[in-house]
């Protein structure tokens, strides 16, 4: 049964930690890459589902964030568990033309979801558009400081967006990846 949840329910909270499916900013601009080099390092932290057939129920994961080379983009690797029930779980996002395009756990096709659209707000939000078949929905991660990362993942019942899941990761690898001002 938390076997199930984790696979039915959390695609949708990774794909939100999981800068995985950025889609369009007109130009990608410098706070992209900020954003996506913030996310670097290893998370860890609690999540839950706040809405839905198993609200209440409690995981937490794992994540090691990473940025492709000579690319606008990035990927996290990693698993979350309920109780002694665990799920890999991976997602990756790069720039595609004029936007971003990505999976979360093989994407739409496979066990996840697709990233197929959204944009960086700043140097500590990101927002994006996820899909599985019929179901849309947004996931916004925010990295307030260095060492913490907020995610909220909402899905369309009707014509109303209505958060389901939220994550509280903080950096456990004690090494905060910020912008370096230029000269």
């Amino acid at each position: 049964m938390k076997s199930m949840i984790l696979s039915a329910v959390l695609p949708f909270a990774i794909a939100a930690t999981t800068p995985a499916g950025m889609v369009a900013s007109a130009a990608a601009g410098e706070h992209d890459g900020d954003f996506f080099h913030s996310v670097e390092g290893n998370w860890t932290g609690p999540g839950e589902i706040v809405a839905g057939k198993y609200k209440g129920t409690k995981f937490t994961c794992n994540f090691v964030g990473s940025t492709p080379a000579g690319k606008i983009g990035m990927s996290l690797d990693g698993g979350c568990r309920v109780g002694l029930f665990s799920q890999q779980m991976s997602a990756s996002v790069e720039r595609k033309g004029r936007g971003y395009k990505g999976s979360f756990m093989g994407g739409s096709s496979g066990n996840g979801l697709d990233i197929i659209s959204g944009n960086v707000v700043d140097a500590r939000k990101v927002v994006f558009a996820i899909n599985r078949k019929q179901l849309r929905g947004v996931m916004q991660a925010r990295v307030p400081d260095g060492n913490s990362m907020i995610v909220t993942v909402s899905v369309k019942v009707e014509d109303q967006m209505v958060p389901v899941i939220g994550m509280n990761l903080k950096r456990v690898d004690g090494v905060a990846v910020g912008a370096i001002a230029k000269n």
